[in-house]
């Protein structure tokens, strides 16, 4: 069913295959290519010159994976690592949320597209008036264990949610979790990975990497997917962690 759906939905959309959201890209393309770059290296120093600690912001433990290793710019500006704050950054009024990835083993650093944030946080408005007054989410068709369709009747939208695929022009539906959280459905964008690269995933592993290979932006507000018959799956169950 999920084949057939993405087949479809390919012969209608045109993919970019570009790293950043199609948007001002002749502008900012080569200017967070060399920014992100800037910030690699001043991370490496800081991580040399301080016996492998990162200069990250201090998250709690269940923050999700992809929005938890935030870069803190006031410690690599401390130690003269960096003279400014990209200004593609957020805390330089830029859209994007600088982090690390793969820290205990390669810390990478990576976006997160604040335009994403600013449509999920739309969703979440409505969620919250919802519940203020139902005091539980209006869950709609179950899509996997754990993972579940919004009514979006029951929250005053036209269409099913969905928010603008960082790495694509692909429309990417929004889900909700049984503890209310609500998710981005990335097996679009999955699936084409899946099919163009080389990789050696299987069940239990969790393959969103795959999408970090190639693109600086991370799959934020996400949970794991595996992979089974060749065909991306949410994977819930899998424990987050690098």
């Amino acid at each position: 069913m999920l084949h057939k759906f993405i087949v479809f939905a390919f012969s209608l959309i045109l993919l970019t295959g570009c790293m950043y959201p199609s948007d001002n890209l002749s502008q900012n393309q080569i200017s967070n290519d060399s920014q992100l770059q800037l910030v690699q290296n001043a991370i490496d120093l800081y991580a040399e010159q301080n016996n492998g600690l990162l200069p990250i912001v201090t998250k709690e433990n269940n923050t999700p994976l992809y929005q938890k290793y935030i870069i803190d710019f006031s410690l690599l500006k401390q130690q003269g690592l960096i003279q400014s704050i990209p200004g593609t950054a957020f805390e330089n009024g830029g859209s994007y949320q600088y982090v690390l990835v793969d820290v205990e083993e390669n810390p990478t650093v990576k976006v997160i597209d604040l335009r994403l944030a600013d449509e999920i946080r739309t969703i979440q408005q409505r969620l919250t008036i919802y519940r203020d007054e139902h005091t539980y989410p209006p869950f709609g068709d179950k899509i996997e264990e754990g993972v579940y369709e919004l009514d979006y009747e029951e929250l005053n939208l036209d269409t099913d949610p969905s928010v603008n695929s960082p790495y694509s022009d692909n429309k990417l539906p929004v889900y909700i979790s049984t503890n209310g959280e609500l998710l981005i459905d990335y097996r679009i964008e999955l699936y084409q990975a899946l099919q163009e690269k080389n990789h050696s995933y299987t069940n239990g592993d969790d393959i969103r990497p795959i999408l970090i290979e190639d693109h600086p932006v991370v799959p934020a507000y996400s949970i794991p997917f595996t992979v089974e018959d060749k065909e991306p799956i949410f994977a819930p169950e899998i424990e987050e962690g690098w």
